[in-house]
């Protein structure tokens, strides 16, 4: 049977535990005492003269990225599976465990080539790897010949070997 002490001690847990995660999740600006800085920077970032580009996904990428991302996620849940199986043996774990390293490996690949692209070309891109070949898709409406052979040697600089490397344009 629960007792009275138990139940506001539940009580005031949740209650401190509400607050903490509400307190957690406010924006630092709040927290200001002079909330005239930052009114004055949110003027600055709705001022349309000034140089920051606002750079919004297209719902292509966004599709590309849930489809790759669930992908690797049914990989590699199925390789944890033959790592944690009683039943498996040493080589087939170890061949799973470098399979999921190699994963990880290559998605850091893809994330330093969209960054990489990005910062370069100001573009939003998504980038998929597969053994030597790397394709990329573009979110522009203009479709230039020149970015994408710039696209595709700025890519091949990052590897020694030869990669075929395909951009796509999509808007």
């Amino acid at each position: 049977m629960i007792n009275k002490k138990s139940i506001w001690f539940l009580t005031l847990f949740s209650l401190i535990l509400v607050l903490s995660v509400y307190y957690v999740t406010m924006p630092s600006e709040l927290f200001l005492s002079n909330n005239s800085d930052y009114t004055s920077k949110v003027e600055e970032e709705n001022n349309p003269s000034s140089d920051v580009v606002d750079i919004q996904e297209s719902s292509l990428l966004v599709a590309l990225r849930v489809e790759s991302e669930e992908q690797m996620l049914n990989e590699l849940e199925q390789l944890k599976g033959v790592i944690n199986d009683v039943n498996t043996s040493i080589e087939d774990k170890n061949a799973a465990y470098d399979k999921m390293k190699s994963l990880n490996i290559i998605r850091g690949e893809e994330e330093q080539i969209e960054k990489q692209i990005l910062e370069m070309y100001k573009l939003k891109s998504f980038v998929k790897i597969n053994n030597s070949q790397i394709r990329i898709v573009i979110d522009s409406k203009q479709h230039d010949t020149t970015l994408a052979n710039n696209i595709m040697r700025t890519v091949q600089s990052n590897y020694g070997n030869q990669m075929y490397i395909s951009v796509k344009f999509g808007g």
